[in-house]
């Protein structure tokens, strides 16, 4: 059967991209996986005036490096962890659960590129049957939102997703994914708010916000002010970043980062390995570099300001990288694994001087 190209897939488009200006076709954009670009005003602007424009503009513009930039779409193993569509059940007490598509920005480096920024079946269409699961699964204690960004959804569609998951029992507390306190923190001074983070805490749970921070560029005064209106409504607040080439690697850089947290009270929580995703595995720092990072962060800090870890989402579970030994092997433990057993295990891989991600190094 002949089939005929549809003359859409062909339309040309003059992109802009940090390194030069292309021509490309749909065609050749999907080819490549490259993320629409989308930024918000106020990142645009937060990170000019920040003083960091020459390294937080690799978060939000494109580079022409997304194009030879090797790996996967699914470096985690989300798809084989999905239960019902939009719920992930990987580890025993979390329940993931992907409520939208769209973020308030695309990052670059983003590890669901596969769905961020498109139409995708693997965002939840119906969250009574995900809360059925979740009902029926007792040793899960908390859910995290996640997407996509959650705050790009009205406060009115949080409430109605929330409203499934209130009378679980035995959840105690529900997780917001976001980076919109660097995107976009006005969407904090929604006065529905309040009343959302009330009625999680009238069932009996607690609300956090786990915040996206990279760089202490993207930490806004407007951010400072959200993030201590959202702890006077008793929202607890958590940071992940991750570590990122060209962007934050940089060990002085990332520990006025974590201080800077630290001091306006959101606890810096996990700093990610960039993972070996097509279009983004451009942003991964070596293995060694990455722990000679970790290392100046922490002479950098005071104890109370050192409560993050360096964490390697793998496909077998997060895993903690500790250190490199005298004897060339890179320590490592498992934080989270799907077999009880293994969770806390301490294990050990010749180190290989490009080694980015624990599949670079032989199993021996």
């Amino acid at each position: 059967m002949e089939t005929t190209a549809n003359p859409l897939d062909c339309r040309a488009h003059e992109l802009k991209f940090i390194e030069e200006t292309r021509v490309l076709s749909d065609n050749e954009l999907q080819a490549n996986n490259i993320t629409p670009y989308h930024v918000t005003k106020f990142y645009g602007e937060q990170i000019v005036k920040s003083g960091y424009y020459d390294q937080l503009k690799y978060v939000v513009e494109p580079s022409v490096e997304e194009f030879e930039s090797p790996g996967t779409l699914d470096t985690s193993g989300e798809h084989d962890n999905t239960i019902v569509p939009g719920l992930q059940h990987k580890y025993a007490q979390t329940g993931l659960l992907l409520v939208t598509e769209r973020c308030g920005s695309y990052c670059r480096y983003c590890f669901r590129k596969r769905i961020v920024g498109k139409v995708s079946d693997e965002i939840a269409p119906d969250f009574d049957q995900a809360a059925q699961y979740i009902a029926g699964h007792p040793e899960m204690t908390n859910v995290l939102l996640s997407g996509g960004d959650p705050f790009v959804l009205s406060t009115a569609k949080l409430n109605k997703i929330v409203d499934h998951l209130l009378p679980i029992n035995h959840l105690n507390s529900i997780r917001f994914g976001t980076k919109m306190l660097a995107y976009e923190p006005r969407r904090f001074a929604d006065s529905a708010l309040p009343a959302l983070f009330k009625r999680i805490h009238k069932a009996g749970k607690t609300p956090i916000i786990v915040a996206h921070f990279d760089h202490i560029g993207e930490i806004s005064c407007e951010a400072e002010d959200k993030v201590r209106a959202l702890r006077a409504q008793g929202v607890q607040l958590l940071n992940q970043s991750v570590l990122l080439a060209k962007v934050n690697d940089d060990p002085e850089i990332l520990a006025a980062t974590f201080a800077k947290c630290h001091e306006i009270g959101v606890r810096p929580y996990y700093l990610f390995q960039a993972r070996p995703v097509k279009g983004a595995s451009h942003f991964q720092v070596p293995l060694r570099r990455g722990v000679e990072i970790v290392r100046g962060i922490n002479q950098r800090l005071s104890g109370i300001e050192k409560t993050f870890k360096y964490i390697m989402s793998h496909y077998t579970g997060k895993i903690e990288i500790l250190d490199l030994g005298q004897d060339g092997r890179l320590y490592m433990r498992y934080h989270q694994n799907k077999v009880a057993e293994t969770i806390g295990r301490i294990f050990s891989r010749p180190h290989v001087a490009t080694a980015s991600w624990l599949d670079d190094m032989p199993e021996q």
